[in-house]
C-alpha cells in the first residue's frame, strides 16, 4: 500500500483480501451482537461499526495510501480512532485488533509498527478489562499472543520477501553474466573464424593467384623470343587458376582441401613440390622420414597450408634455386620443414603486413601451428637462406579448438 511495502504478487493479494474481509466480518460481527443483546448502546455500536468500515474500506482504494508510508499512517490513525469509539461502547470490538496488528506492522516503518501494536495490545486489553469491571492476567493473553503471532507471521514474511527479493537478482545477474559470456563467446567465436578465414584465403587463393601472376609475368617476358614457352607458362597460369577455383568452391562449400582428397598429406606435399618445380625456375623436393601415423584433418590442413604457405613465399621473395620439403613423423610429434637457398632474411626487420604487399604469411603459419599446441620457428640471415620449422603435437591439448577444414 506505499512505496516501502513488498510489491503484491497473487499469493500476497489474496492474503490481504482475506485480510479486508476478516476486518469487515469482525466490525459486522460487532454490530450483529449489539443487536441480538439489544443494548442501550446499540445503534451507536452499528453507526460507529459501519463508519469503521467505510473508512477501513476506502483507504486501500486512495493511490496516496498506497504510495505514502505517511499517507498510511494516517488513515491506520483514522481506523484506530473509529476502533477505540467501537471499543469503549462494545466489548466484542477486541477482536478487531488482531487484524490491526497486521496492519501496523505492515504499513508503518519498523519501529513505529511494534508500538503502534503494543499500544493497540494495551487498549484492547484495558478496554476488555473495562467491559468485564475487572482484570486478570487471563484477560491479557489473549490481545498479547494475537499481537505475537501477528508479530511472527509479518516478519517470518518480510524475511521470506528479502530472501526472495535477493535471489531474484542474484537471477537477474546470472541470467545478465550468462548474456554476456554468451556474447563475449560469439564475439570470440567471430574473431576466431575471420583469423580461420583469413588464414585460408591467404594460404590458398591470395597464393594461387600470386603463382598465376607470376607465370603470366614470366609469359609476357619470353613471348617475343619464345612463343613456345610462353604458351607453356600460359597453359601453367591456366592449369594454376582452374586449381585456384577447385580451392574456392571447396572453401565455399566448407568441405575438406581439395588437394588431400583421396590421398595422403605425403601424397599431397609431393604432388605440391613436383607442381611448383614445373611452374616456377626453382627445384622443389619432398623428402619423408618416420614412420607415418594417422593423423586428424585439422593437422593434416594445418601442415599442408604451412608448407604451401612457405614454399610459396620461397618462390616469391627468396630467388631460390631449390627448396626441400620434409615431414617428419616422431614419438609423439609431427614436424614439418621447408629450406631453400635463397636470399634470406633479417626476421628483426621484416616489413609489417600489407594489404597491397602482402606479409601475412608467418604469421598464419605460426597462428596455425599455435591453434594446435605447437610451435613455429624461422631461421634465416641475409645471403644464408631460410628454413622454416612446425611442429605439432600428435595429440592437441584439450583446452586447443582444432581448426575446422576449408
Amino acid at each position: 500500500m506505499n512505496s516501502a511495502a513488498p510489491a503484491l504478487t497473487p499469493t500476497t493479494r489474496s492474503l490481504a483480501w482475506c485480510l479486508h474481509l476478516l476486518v469487515i466480518g469482525l466490525l459486522a460481527l460487532a454490530a450483529g451482537r449489539a443487536v441480538t443483546d439489544g443494548g442501550p448502546d446499540t445503534g451507536w455500536i452499528i453507526a460507529v461499526s459501519a463508519a469503521c468500515s467505510l473508512v477501513y474500506a476506502v483507504g486501500p482504494t486512495l493511490p496516496c495510501v498506497r504510495r505514502s508510508r505517511r499517507a498510511a499512517a494516517l488513515w491506520l490513525a483514522v481506523v484506530g480512532a473509529c476502533w477505540l469509539a467501537l471499543l469503549t461502547l462494545s466489548s466484542d470490538a477486541v477482536w478487531v485488533a488482531f487484524p490491526l496488528y497486521f496492519l501496523q506492522l505492515h504499513l508503518l516503518s519498523r519501529r513505529a509498527g511494534p508500538a503502534a501494536v503494543i499500544a493497540t495490545a494495551a487498549a484492547a486489553i484495558a478496554g476488555f478489562a473495562a467491559h468485564q469491571h475487572s482484570f486478570a492476567p487471563a484477560m491479557a493473553i489473549g490481545p498479547a499472543l494475537g499481537a505475537a503471532v501477528a508479530a511472527a507471521v509479518v516478519w517470518g514474511y518480510q524475511a521470506l520477501y528479502r530472501e526472495s527479493e535477493h535471489r531474484r537478482r542474484l537471477i537477474e545477474e546470472l541470467t545478465a553474466t550468462r548474456a554476456d559470456l554468451a556474447a563475449a563467446q560469439h564475439t570470440a567465436g567471430v574473431l576466431a573464424e575471420r583469423n580461420r578465414l583469413a588464414r585460408e584465403i591467404h594460404d590458398t587463393l591470395a597464393q594461387g593467384l600470386s603463382s598465376i601472376q607470376l607465370l603470366l609475368r614470366a609469359a609476357e617476358r619470353v613471348l617475343p623470343q619464345a612463343p613456345q614457352n610462353a604458351a607453356r607458362y600460359v597453359d601453367q597460369a591456366r592449369q594454376a587458376a582452374a586449381d585456384n577455383l577447385a580451392e574456392a568452391r571447396r572453401f565455399v562449400a566448407a568441405l575438406t582441401s581439395p588437394t588431400l582428397e583421396g590421398s595422403t598429406l605425403a601424397g599431397a606435399l609431393d604432388r605440391m613440390c613436383k607442381t611448383t618445380s614445373a611452374r616456377h625456375r626453382i627445384t622443389a623436393r619432398f623428402h619423408l622420414t618416420g614412420t607415418p601415423t594417422p593423423l586428424t584433418t585439422a593437422h593434416e590442413v594445418a601442415l599442408l597450408r604451412i608448407a604451401q604457405s612457405a614454399l610459396a613465399n620461397t618462390v616469391q621473395h627468396a630467388e631460390a634455386t631449390a627448396a626441400k620439403v620434409t615431414l617428419s613423423y616422431l614419438n609423439d610429434h609431427v614436424a614439418i620443414d621447408i629450406v631453400d637457398d635463397g636470399c634470406g632474411f633479417d626476421p628483426a626487420h621484416r616489413p609489417a603486413p600489407d594489404p597491397e604487399t602482402g606479409g601475412f604469411g608467418l604469421a598464419a603459419m605460426r597462428a596455425r601451428a599455435q591453434d594446435l599446441g605447437g610451435t613455429f620457428t624461422i631461421e634465416t640471415a641475409p645471403g644464408h637462406g631460410t628454413t622454416l620449422a612446425a611442429q605439432l603435437p600428435l595429440t592437441p591439448p584439450a583446452d586447443t579448438k582444432p581448426e575446422a577444414c576449408p
